[in-house]
């Protein structure tokens, strides 16, 4: 939760301690722990399965598999490289690893001996990284920013974006069962219950229309997809209409269901995803509408290409766009 104090002129000031603070909004339904949960639970059936982190089990929630399953959890210390080397070999025989850290530690300290190890062999080792794109203030050396962008384009890894609590519980027991090295971002701790209001149900490579318009379709994945259908909410106080088509599955895209819902003609396309603007979701659509001959009026809301500040994040979200607000108001504009 963040924490407020009064600044002097009677306004509300964030204190340090919101840097850690969790995405949900004030008021928000959520559930502690939806990995760890989904992933005992899960275990419970399939016995190959194991747990795997490098020092940071209580940060990534696999602490309650630790507990749980203690003989099936292994804490590797502070060695990224150990941690994805061990998972490939414990797979080699027969075992299935969630392999737990940090985005930032996964994509750029571990990312040979992912690809060399894992990717190349194609190894069943499910990668489940936490403070993806912009969830942490604690500036450029803990937010993964370009996670997707170098996960994107490893070969044979699949690479996903789950939105809230209900998805990541639905979606640890479908990479199990997708055979095959698997990337996953991680909301942690008191995470967002949203897509349960929406009927929504997780299914690996597929994307979802979760509400439809006339006016603007965001396509989104991750923290992006809660801020459009909050943004499109807010919209729809304006009367501008706007659809929202979850794309939880970065890699490989839903081809059909994206050019369907983009080739509608009239509405304006904008590509929503916590991440660098560089090589994620919204350059893999692009590229997608252009080779197929689709080009509506397009347009990307996506973190900069740069080093970003540390902060306090409702402050951060706001300065680079990703809030809901500011979501609203740059589709706003751009009508």
């Amino acid at each position: 939760m963040k924490t407020v104090t009064k600044a002097p002129s009677g306004k509300p000031r964030l204190t340090t301690s919101a840097m850690i603070a969790s995405i949900a909004a004030e008021g928000q339904k959520t559930k502690p722990a939806p990995f760890g949960h989904a992933l005992v639970k899960l275990a419970r059936t399939r016995s190959e399965v194991i747990g795997m982190t490098a020092d940071l089990g209580k940060y990534t929630d696999l602490h309650i598999f630790g507990k749980e399953f203690p003989d099936r959890y292994y804490q590797m210390g502070m060695a990224e490289q150990l941690l994805f080397g061990a998972a490939s070999g414990l797979a080699a025989e027969g075992f299935m690893p969630f392999a737990t850290t940090y985005a930032v530690f996964a994509s750029r300290r571990a990312y040979d001996f992912i690809h060399q190890t894992i990717a190349e062999e194609s190894r069943n080792v499910k990668i489940v990284c936490a403070l993806p794109g912009l969830t942490s203030g604690y500036g450029p050396s803990h937010q993964a920013t370009e996670d997707l962008a170098l996960f994107r384009a490893m070969p044979n890894m699949t690479v996903i974006d789950p939105c809230d609590a209900h998805e990541i519980e639905q979606a640890v027991p479908a990479i199990a069962a997708h055979h095959g090295p698997v990337y996953m971002r991680l909301l942690r701790g008191q995470v967002p219950v949203v897509l349960d209001e929406y009927g929504y149900e997780f299914e690996l490579g597929k994307a979802k229309l979760i509400r439809d318009g006339k006016d603007a379709l965001i396509i989104s994945s991750g923290l992006l997809t809660m801020r459009a259908l909050e943004a499109a909410k807010v919209l729809a106080d304006d009367r501008v209409d706007v659809g929202v088509l979850h794309v939880p599955t970065i890699k490989p895209l839903d081809a059909d269901t994206i050019l369907r819902e983009a080739g509608k003609s009239g509405r304006l396309v904008v590509v929503a995803e916590n991440h660098t603007v560089i090589g994620g979701l919204g350059e893999a659509i692009a590229g997608l509408l252009m080779r197929s001959g689709i080009h509506p009026t397009f347009r990307q809301i996506g973190l900069p290409d740069e080093f970003l500040d540390a902060g306090a994040l409702p402050t951060l979200h706001d300065q680079y766009g990703i809030s809901a607000a500011a979501v609203a108001k740059q589709i706003k504009g751009w009508l």
